[in-house]
């Protein structure tokens, strides 16, 4: 299902805002920033206030059209999501990210978790760090 069917069966309308944002993070290898959408989409004559940028990120993050992307300092930028359960890896120097399935693969991590706290896990959050095969290639030519 894509973006546009998915807001609409969920009762919300296809508003500019939202639709520049979707087209914006559905062309893109990299997770943006709040402020870095923004700036993009000045950039390209389709101005949003960074309120209503936030605001979109907000809803389209809640109906799951939106992958949440933390950078290694913390700031969290966002990507359109492609569907399924995954994970995230990240390049440390140009930023750039990759999909990895698994979900199977985090259930004996849970049970074990899940015993040794007592706590009842929902949900997890898992992602990489490391360098692109590009950024990797780099640095050995550089060495």
């Amino acid at each position: 299902m894509t973006w546009h069917e998915e807001l609409t069966k969920q009762g919300y309308r296809i508003s500019g805002p939202r639709r520049r944002i979707m087209e914006l993070l559905s062309d893109t290898r990299t997770p943006l920033t709040p402020a870095l959408i923004h700036k993009h989409l000045a950039l390209e004559g389709k101005p949003l206030s960074l309120a209503s940028v936030y605001r979109a990120l907000d809803l389209l993050a809640e109906l799951n059209l939106l992958c949440q992307v933390y950078f290694s300092d913390g700031t969290l930028g966002y990507m359109a999501h492609t569907g399924g359960h995954h994970h995230h890896v990240l390049c440390r120097r140009c930023n750039r990210s990759m999909e990895f399935g698994g979900h199977e693969d985090l259930d004996e991590l849970t049970e074990r978790v899940q015993a040794e706290t007592g706590y009842v896990i929902n949900e997890h959050l898992l992602q990489f760090y490391g360098l692109c095969p590009s950024c990797a290639a780099l640095r050995q030519e550089l060495a």
